[in-house]
């Protein structure tokens, strides 16, 4: 080798290695810009929050795009080359909601671990239908007529309850999660289960149907829940009933009253004498036996007290005035603990249009 081509050897050795230095330099330089956008937090959407969706199967520049979109992510570039180097496999698809400022390396973790936005839906103990469609739209989740549509649909529970016309009764109450777009057959599918896996634990521990249809069974748990709120009186609740069930002897429930009212829309929050005498086959005061079907939706307590009522030979109960009921064996103990509530209503100034109990009193003795 000639000195001049060793001379241009050695520059173009020099050039390359400068080259390379600057390669590494950038490289370098790269990875602290992104090291730092990664843990910038950033918020760029309104102080309310900001609901993103993430569909199954978008790439990591298309989740990155609606990030940087919505305000999410500041800079889409380096949330996609996060995704890429963490893996966008690990993303998990749902609708998240982001409420204050994060970082890249915060987002993905958040949309990693599947954090996805829930909408916490309570039905209390002893809602009909009509009350909990009020409730599911009040909360934004679906419209009333869309929901009581839903319901309208037996065959969730037809190898239950086959001769069921709707699912009131069957919708179980208690505190569930659902996404903000969720259908009105979703919740209601996700209600019923729910019941399904109560109704199946409480009769495998108890046992104690007795070969009673299982909508009987929850009519008549839908009665108790009606008629007390107090935990110790359900299952002696459960047993004056069907006491009365064994004697021909009308329930005189007003729940099913009221219940019989609302399906007619003639229902204004007061029941009098008239109503009682309401043509409807819910109407335990005109009809003997229970109501074709449950007039609400009971909780696993009333479940339990229906399967398990107290031995007991009571056969009327009346309100106490003070949340609970008092429970007589004749009819003319009962008479007298109607008047006596009448006298404690009237020291309290005023009248109820109904009582809860067996009921309406005084009575006659039944044939």
């Amino acid at each position: 080798m000639s000195k001049r081509e060793s001379q241009r050897g050695s520059k173009a050795g020099r050039a390359g290695a400068a080259l390379l230095l600057l390669a590494l330099a950038a490289a370098g330089a790269g990875g602290v810009w992104l090291v730092a956008e990664w843990q910038k937090s950033y918020q760029g959407f309104a102080t309310s929050g900001v609901f993103v969706e993430i569909s199954r199967g978008m790439s990591s520049a298309a989740i990155a795009r609606r990030l940087a979109e919505n305000g999410v992510v500041q800079n889409r570039v380096a949330f996609e080359v996060l995704c890429r180097w963490k893996s966008p496999a690990t993303l998990q698809a749902g609708e998240y909601f982001f409420d204050r400022p994060m970082s890249p390396i915060e987002v993905f973790r958040k949309l990693s671990e599947g954090r996805i936005f829930f909408h916490s839906l309570t039905i209390p103990e002893g809602k009909t239908t009509f009350e909990i469609a009020e409730i599911v739209e009040r909360e934004g989740l679906t419209d009333r007529r869309a929901f009581l549509a839903a319901v309208n649909d037996s065959s969730l529970i037809r190898d239950l309850a086959p001769k069921a016309k709707n699912l009131e009764g069957f919708l179980f109450p208690a505190t569930y999660q659902f996404p903000r777009k969720v259908t009105p057959q979703r919740i209601v599918e996700t209600m019923v289960k729910r019941f399904r896996e109560v109704w199946g634990r409480l009769q495998k521990d108890e046992a104690m149907a007795d070969g009673r249809p299982v909508t009987e069974i929850v009519t008549l748990a839908s009665l108790v829940e009606k008629e007390t709120g107090v935990a110790e009186e359900r299952s002696l609740v459960a047993g004056v009933f069907l006491n009365r069930l064994k004697r021909r002897m009308a329930l005189q429930c007003d729940p099913t009253v009221i219940y019989a009212l609302e399906l007619a829309n003639r229902y204004d929050g007061s029941l009098n004498g008239k109503d009682l005498q309401f043509k409807s086959p819910y109407n335990t005061y005109g009809n003997v036996g229970l109501p074709p079907g449950p007039i609400a939706n009971p909780g696993e307590a009333s479940l339990l007290a229906a399967l398990r009522p107290s031995v007991t030979e009571n056969l009327y109960f009346v309100s106490n005035a003070q949340g609970g009921h008092v429970f007589s064996r004749t009819l003319e103990e009962h008479n007298r603990n109607v008047m006596r509530f009448r006298r404690l209503q009237a020291q309290n100034g005023r009248r109820d249009s109904a009582m809860t109990g067996v009921h309406e009193g005084p009575q006659r003795k039944p044939r």
